[in-house]
Parts: C-alpha cells; structure tokens; sequence
C-alpha cells in the first residue's frame, strides 16, 4: 500500500511540473523538451546498455556470474522507461538511473532503506571445479546466507531447500 501511494504521490507531482513549467514556457517548448529528453535518454539506454552488456559477456567468460551487470541493466531499463514518461521529475530521476555516476550514488542511498537491496551487496560467484560458488567480501552475519551444508538448526531440510546430490537425505 505505501508504494502505491508513493507511485501516486510522484505521478501527480510530476504531471504539476510540468503543468507548471508548460504554462511559464509555452505548449512548444515544452513538447520540444519532452522529445529531446527522450532521444537523449534512448542514446544514453543504447549507449551505457551496450557496455554493459560486454562487461557481463566478459564476466561470464572469466566464470564468474554478472551479478552487477544485470541490475545496471536493470536501472537503466527503469531509467529509460521514466525518460518515455512525460514529465520533468520523472525525467530527472530516468537521467539519474542513466549516468554512472548518479547510478552509484542512488545504489548507496538504496542500501541505506531499510531492506536490503541484492545486487549492491558485494558478492561474487565463480565457478570451480565442483560448480559455482559464492564468496563474500564482507563479514556480517546478520548478511550471511546459510549455504545447504549448514543449516541454522543442524536438523531435517525443509521442502524447498537445495539438497546436492552427494548429502545424504532424511
């Protein structure tokens, strides 16, 4: 419900904007603003989605899985969709998702709410002999995800729990 509610809130702050700034500047200049945002966010999408999709091709071809690279992907989805919405907030937050820079800023403000954001963590995957395995750089427990061989109550695996094919099973 709050999202929603949020959603709603920022949809109708943005069409204000832009009502606002259309009747300071005119219908013209504001449908000429709003199409050059969205041919600058599409180069940008085109631009930065490119790169990133080497670096995950890269990635993959060390072994390792592109954890990173698909939520920049992802950010710039969201950023692209924002810039084909009409209106100045949402284009200003579209551009943010778009440029490196403010992309990391908004992954640091995002790992500070209350949930924890996935992809901003620091863990890596790589694929060795028996199969991929995850190494975390960081040292939190409260972080630390209990792999298959180490069951928080040492008993019976519960339905849905990855069980390898060399455990024995219950």
């Amino acid at each position: 419900m709050p999202i929603l509610f949020a959603f709603t809130l920022f949809a109708l702050l943005d069409f204000v904007i832009l009502f606002s700034v259309g009747a300071q500047i005119g219908l013209l200049m504001t449908l000429l603003l709003i199409l050059g945002t969205g041919f600058l966010g599409l180069h940008l999408v085109r631009r930065e989605g490119l790169a990133t999709f080497q670096r995950a091709q890269q990635r993959l071809a060390q072994g390792e899985i592109p954890s990173n690279e698909l939520m920049t992907g992802a950010a710039l989805i969201f950023g692209g969709a924002l810039l084909m919405a009409p209106g100045f907030l949402s284009d200003a937050l579209g551009f943010m998702c778009l440029l490196p820079t403010s992309r990391q800023f908004l992954g640091k403000l995002l790992s500070r709410l209350p949930f924890k954001v996935q992809s901003f963590t620091s863990t890596t995957y790589t694929r060795g002999s028996e199969g991929w395995s995850q190494q975390t750089r960081e040292n939190d427990e409260a972080t630390h995800q209990p792999r298959h061989d180490e069951r928080r109550d040492g008993g019976t695996p519960l339905e849905g729990d990855f069980i390898s094919k060399d455990e024995p099973r219950y």
